[in-house]
């Protein structure tokens, strides 16, 4: 029987990021480098890719690519996995982190701006997991996909009005599980993490609007280390028997 350090540990792999470079995606790829992956740092400003890849590069001493990719864009992302095998020569775990949200009263919201969410947040989840599973099922290995939801998927909000985001991230939810039956001939894992109330770029200025905190079982918002578990899991051997699974991480905000 081997070791959980042994099932958890990355060194070798080769883990794409979308959104990596900062936020959410920023502390799911530190975390992949400290298990011993190679990282491929991947969002629309290539030069805070590249900040982030040298930092990662120099702390854990791992193999790291910038790339400049628009998840909005088929093609970018398409280029996302053909420059990460070109440089790498596979890719073994694909997290589907990069996302937007936009607010708007629900009754008015623009269907222009639905429009973008999904291709953001759902249709370039999907191109991007698609192409990565191809390389997987290629090369006949193993791999690991990992899709980024939101606790918005599975339930409404009182006071949040952004009906896109949420939406487009059911279509995320949705996929996950269809993926997750579909690949899993090929060994391929693919899960999904449903984070709640973190501090991010995202949702800085919305949390600053009024204190969300009594929402929240556990008092607090999601920190810099609360994702580590649920991506070390997913990304690692520990989780071989797991697909098309959710795992929320959201201070108890759903068990309500």
């Amino acid at each position: 029987m081997r070791s959980i350090q042994e099932l958890m540990n990355l060194e070798g792999k080769v883990a794409v990021v979308t959104g990596g470079s900062i936020g959410l995606g920023y502390q799911m790829a530190v975390c992949l480098a400290e298990l011993g992956a190679n990282i491929v740092i991947a969002a629309r400003k290539v030069d805070r890719c590249q900040e982030v890849a040298d930092e990662l590069a120099r702390e854990y001493g791992v193999k790291t690519l910038a790339v400049k990719c628009d998840v909005a864009s088929n093609e970018d992302c398409v280029n996302l996995i053909a420059a990460t095998v070109k440089e790498f020569g596979t890719v073994d775990i694909m997290v589907n982190n990069a996302g937007l949200s936009w607010g708007y009263p629900t009754l008015d919201y623009p269907v222009d701006k639905m429009e973008y969410m999904f291709k953001i947040n759902a249709i370039g989840t999907y191109v991007c997991a698609k192409e990565a599973a191809k390389v997987m099922v290629e090369q006949k290995k193993p791999g690991k996909i990992i899709n980024v939801a939101s606790i918005g998927a599975i339930q409404g909000s009182p006071t949040l009005e952004a009906i896109g985001y949420g939406a487009s991230k059911a279509a995320v939810v949705s996929m996950t599980k269809e993926l997750g039956v579909k690949l899993a001939k090929y060994e391929i894992n693919v899960n999904a993490i449903l984070p709640g109330w973190f501090v991010t770029h995202m949702t800085d200025r919305y949390l600053k609007m009024g204190d969300r905190n009594a929402a929240i079982p556990l008092q607090r918002y999601g920190g810099d280390e609360d994702l580590k578990g649920a991506i070390a899991l997913l990304a690692s051997k520990a989780s071989d028997y797991m697909t098309g699974q959710l795992i929320i991480v959201d201070g108890g905000v759903s068990a309500w």
